[in-house]
């Protein structure tokens, strides 16, 4: 956990854009998971845009439903999405090629309450973040957005349910702290327009 940390701290805001092949503008990418749920998603200079994840913080995990640490993952993100379902979203890219309607069995049975797509409507958008982050197929990957939409960070492996609790405590408060710096300077201003309007 410490080693997530330290990371983290380290990789906070860090380019998103990694693999300089990919300089090409992103185009918009829309699918539907397993459960029918519609999303669109759109290319940042450091980031992704989901539309349906606007003003929250988003997890993008790639994963398999043979793989042990990915199925050990489920438990935390199902406690951390009933916890935080207003600060944040995830969405699992099952990459082992597992088809769509054994999927839905698998997310039924399990009652996931968050989004899952498989590999084959997901692959643009597995492919566009390996050009992006020198994927090496190692799962499960985890990138980690703020609410902007903003590259925070990556991680391999399972992370414990407390680590990714203190990120999003810790992405939030960052956040809540830009926020009111900027109403701040935003009531500056508009006290000095008014001072100034009154002079005249």
């Amino acid at each position: 956990m410490r080693k997530f940390f330290l990371l983290f701290s380290v990789l906070f805001f860090s380019t998103f854009l990694v693999a300089q092949e990919a300089k090409q503008k992103p185009t918009g990418l829309e699918f539907t998971t397993v459960l029918g749920k519609k999303l669109n998603i759109r290319g940042l200079k450091n980031g992704l845009d989901i539309k349906q994840y606007k003003g929250k913080i988003v997890f993008l995990e790639f994963w398999g439903r043979e793989c042990p640490p990915c199925l050990m993952s489920i438990p935390h993100y199902i406690d951390l999405t009933k916890k935080y379902k207003d600060k944040i979203a995830i969405l699992a890219i099952e990459v082992q090629n597992t088809p769509a309607d054994i999927l839905k069995d698998f997310v039924q049975k399990h009652k996931i309450n968050y989004d899952i797509v498989d590999y084959k409507t997901g692959a643009p958008l597995v492919n566009y973040i390996s050009q992006r982050t020198r994927w090496n197929n190692s799962i499960p990957y985890l990138l980690i957005f703020n609410e902007k939409g903003e590259f925070v960070t990556s991680q391999v492996g399972l992370i414990p349910e407390e680590a990714l609790e203190g990120v999003i405590k810790k992405i939030h408060q960052i956040d809540s702290k830009s926020n009111t710096k900027q109403s701040s300077q935003k009531s500056e201003t508009n006290t000095t327009t008014k001072e100034t309007n009154q002079s005249k």
